[in-house]
């Protein structure tokens, strides 16, 4: 019989709906139920493509035994944390303070009033390694809340006044200069990873967020060592196990120092970000490697998790019939009989072998470069990549017959914004108008299925169901990013106007009137234990980041100062984490970078469609010009930087400006060219 998760749209949660465990989605149902009869509320937090919470699940709450405990002693809800980031943000911060670490799933217990006591992430059915086993967690829990509720709620107490009083002080007037740049860069030297690239030992996250800084780095500040670590670790994960060398896109981490064994799973945001991160590294270097990477990324993104109407989909899963990593690994014996001859240059290039490289299968990764093959198999470098090609393409076919992993069909407004950032951008960089058209197509699903009537945003989709759950902080922010992106490769208005009001209810609904910053859910969202305000970059930038980039850029092409003041205001109270704390703050450092790095503006008037205005767009997005806004067309009454830019000589014209305040109009490349130098 199903639990009352049948009714839900997170794929998550619908995995629990037949649980003998009577969980609740988080609401006011679950809640008025603990208070009604008095029972600690059992808190289960986790996501779709999350390993460790598949494993759980089948060892304990598809276990009728222990879900006979839970249901006696407990109020159990169950959370996906990408649905409700505020949830998840709040009691993994509990389970941090409690134990100095966290994890999913996450496994919280709370008084009926929602004041977190006791948790952890993953317990084992049977005790392991001094871990207890999750049904005498239940029975010491359950014991403790009717002989010991005294000490129970005054720990409670304490904890929440704890992550109150911790989440309002997030942030510290600091200064604000190019000081900040040199120790954040120092710092992030000392972490580098000189032999395999990335920024910490296993395992080891795609740093997207700090190599944009790095890029960013070395273009204003011709610093040589932050490209050096930027393209290292670039070219080290592009090699890796933990991109698909067969059907592109990267899975979340790897789990060893190598890059080699990826923990399987494929999110949306990752590659979103990594696209990006590599489209602009193949603009500042033009390495057709780079090019590469960017394409069989998108192109994967386009082919496996995009739904018809537009919308992007959130994951895909590690395991696949039961197995983490099946879908992806190969025996040697099938790559012989799949490649026939081809098979050993395909072996040798992808590191295969009859002992394989994990488990006794084989991750693909990047064993020798096409040079060592042109030597060793005596064949051109041409031949040889024609060949490696159409190998990559007969066995794609043949995977694609294989079990998929489970796809996660929600569609999440934040994540959206961020792939279609990728899109419109490399729509653009590189001449693709099926990237530019994607993108479009996502902005109109957006705009058609995950805005309210008023105009607010909405969270989460899913084919079938409405729109659902208020627009976070992030919807707001990352959403905003993605249509700049889009407008500044179309310069359709209609993306203009929406982003700056997607900023103006920022400013309404968001704000810290108190310490500065955005609060990371509306004014109007429901109580919570506190209001969080997370500030730290994780997987994906802060929103709070990611707002103050949006608002500096949106200033440039307003002239609204206030909008620039708010955003510089955010970073300077956080420019003593910056400098601290440089890969856990990366995208604020971008930001910081665009405020202090002489941003200009660069308005082209002229028609669309006119052969001068295209070539004089072409010259601004020629190179990678990270402090740089434009905004092109006729029309000056939606975007206030094309006012009063009249053409000259009925030519495309365009006008390079510091604040609005420009040099005079050019009419050439060439002209052009020497003003943005």
């Amino acid at each position: 019989m199903a639990n009352k998760l049948a009714g839900e749209t997170s794929p998550y949660l619908l995995q629990h709906a037949q649980n003998p465990v009577d969980w609740y989605p988080w609401g006011d149902e679950a809640l008025a139920r603990a208070q009604d009869e008095d029972k600690p509320i059992l808190l289960s937090i986790g996501y779709a493509a999350c390993h460790w919470c598949h494993v759980m699940a089948h060892e304990s709450f598809e276990d009728p035994a222990t879900a006979a405990i839970m249901n006696r002693f407990f109020v159990n809800i169950k959370v996906d944390r990408e649905e409700r980031p505020d949830i998840d943000s709040i009691y993994m911060s509990a389970i941090q303070a409690l134990h100095g670490q966290g994890g999913w799933p996450l496994t919280a217990f709370l008084t009926p009033e929602g004041r977190p006591f006791y948790g952890g992430t993953y317990f084992p059915p049977t005790p392991r390694y001094g871990t207890p086993s999750f049904t005498q967690v239940l029975e010491s829990v359950a014991s403790a809340w009717i002989t010991k509720r005294d000490e129970i709620e005054k720990s409670a107490e304490g904890i929440a006044e704890h992550l109150s009083q911790a989440a309002a002080a997030g942030q510290e007037a600091g200064s604000l200069n190019e000081a900040l740049f040199d120790q954040a860069l120092q710092g992030i030297m000392g972490q580098f990873d000189s032999q395999e690239g990335g920024f910490s030992s296993a395992p080891k996250f795609p740093p997207s967020m700090t190599i944009e800084f790095l890029l960013r780095t070395a273009v204003q500040r011709d610093e040589g060592m932050a490209l050096h670590m930027a393209e290292y670790t670039l070219k080290k994960m592009a090699y890796s196990g933990m991109y698909d060398q067969l059907g592109g896109g990267f899975a979340r981490y790897a789990t060893d120092n190598k890059w080699l064994v990826p923990h399987f799973e494929k999110m949306l945001y990752d590659n979103a970000l990594l696209a990006r991160a590599y489209l602009h590294a193949y603009q500042v270097t033009g390495d057709p490697l780079y090019r590469a990477i960017v394409e069989e990324t998108l192109d994967f993104v386009k082919r496996d998790m995009r739904h018809d109407n537009g919308g992007f989909y959130s994951s895909y899963d590690a395991d696949s019939e039961g197995e983490e990593g099946k879908f992806y690994v190969w025996q040697a014996d099938e790559i012989r009989q799949a490649l026939g001859e081809n098979a050993p240059l395909f072996m040798a290039r992808y590191g295969i072998s009859d002992a394989g490289n994990w488990e006794g299968s084989n991750i693909l990764n990047v064993a020798e470069e096409i040079g060592t093959l042109s030597e060793r198999f005596n064949l051109g470098e041409d031949e040889i990549n024609s060949r490696l090609q159409a190998a990559k393409e007969r066995l794609l076919e043949l995977r694609e017959e294989r079990v998929w992993p489970g796809l996660d069909d929600k569609v999440l407004t934040s994540w959206n914004g961020l792939m279609m950032a990728a899109f419109a951008e490399a729509g653009r960089v590189l001449n693709r108008a099926d990237y530019t058209r994607i993108a479009e197509e996502n902005a109109r699903f957006l705009d058609q299925t995950m805005r309210t009537e008023g105009g607010r945003l909405l969270r989460t989709w899913k084919a079938g169901s409405s729109a659902k759950l208020n627009g976070y902080l992030e919807d707001y922010a990352y959403l905003a990013d993605g249509l700049l992106a889009l407008y500044q490769t179309t310069f359709d208005p209609y993306w203009f106007e929406w982003l700056e009001s997607l900023a103006e209810q920022i400013l309404e609904h968001f704000p810290d009137r108190r310490y500065g910053g955005f609060f990371d859910t509306p004014d109007d969202h429901e109580d919570l234990l506190y209001r969080p305000k997370d500030i730290q970059d994780n997987a994906t930038p802060s929103g709070n980041a990611m707002a103050a980039l949006v608002l500096l850029k949106l200033s440039l092409y307003t002239g609204k100062e206030k909008l620039w003041d708010m955003a510089q205001d955010a970073l300077s109270k956080t420019a003593s984490f910056m400098a601290r704390f440089p890969t856990g703050f990366a995208h604020w450092l971008s930001a910081a970078a665009f405020a202090l790095g002489d941003p200009r503006e660069v308005a082209v008037a002229g028609a669309l469609e006119d052969v001068g205005t295209r070539a004089l767009i072409g010259a601004v997005n020629k190179e990678f010009r990270p402090n740089l806004v434009l905004a092109a067309g006729e029309d000056g009454d939606v975007v206030p930087l094309l006012a009063d830019r009249p053409q000259v000589g009925g030519k495309a014209t365009a006008y390079v400006c510091r604040r609005f305040i420009c040099q005079a109009p050019v009419t050439d490349e060439q002209s052009l060219m020497e003003q943005l130098e």
